[in-house]
């Protein structure tokens, strides 16, 4: 993927070769308006972003897209960004992968609806419509139960279930240890299935 500046579209200079930029530092920067700090930030971490969205949403083009918006979103929410709730990169990684699975909801509903026109006139069976019912509903209370978790805990789920990502993976990716990526996902996997009420 090109880089580019939120302003100009100018490729910016990469960190020193063997450096590790301060990731947090760079979002300060850019909290204040650096697009200096934006373009290294931009070169440290655009290839892990790009990544991860394509894993989850797949078509490379529409990945390159998303990485984008989602770095865009980094440089306008950078302020957000609170070193006590977490690392940089775990931080804007939650970022991409949301917009990832924005991109991917949006596409589905795109095709549900396209479904819907189709077979408007066409008339279905009760079992497959139960069926589709049972399917969303299960979903909604998927997509709410996530929600009680916190965002760590969320952030990891996310990646090892809807992501594919081993526990080793996730914790590269969070740049936490693996075992603190292992109580994440075990935690949030417990909270999951109390609120769904699944029996163990």
């Amino acid at each position: 993927m090109a880089s580019a500046s939120p302003g100009s579209g100018a490729r910016g200079s990469a960190a020193p070769a063997g450096s590790s930029p301060d990731l947090g530092e760079l979002l300060r920067l850019c909290a204040r308006g650096d697009e200096s700090a934006f373009s290294r930030l931009y070169d440290a971490v655009s290839g892990r972003i790009y990544g991860l969205i394509l894993r989850v949403v797949r078509d490379p083009a529409q990945s390159e897209e998303v990485a984008q918006e989602a770095l865009l979103d980094i440089w306008r929410t950078s302020a957000r960004f609170d070193p006590a709730q977490g690392s940089a990169v775990s931080w804007m990684l939650t970022i991409a992968h949301r917009k990832a699975v924005d991109r991917v909801r949006s596409a589905q509903a795109a095709t549900d609806r396209e479904d819907v026109y189709g077979s408007r006139n066409q008339e279905r069976a009760f079992d497959e419509t139960s069926e589709a019912v049972e399917r969303r509903l299960e979903a909604r209370r998927v997509r709410n139960a996530m929600n009680t978790l916190t965002d760590t805990q969320r952030g990891a789920v996310e990646l090892a279930y809807f992501g594919g990502y081993t526990h080793t993976e996730v914790a590269s990716l969070l740049d936490i240890p693996l075992g603190t990526a292992k109580t994440r996902i075990r935690d949030g996997l417990i909270r999951l299935r109390d609120t769904l009420g699944v029996q163990s």
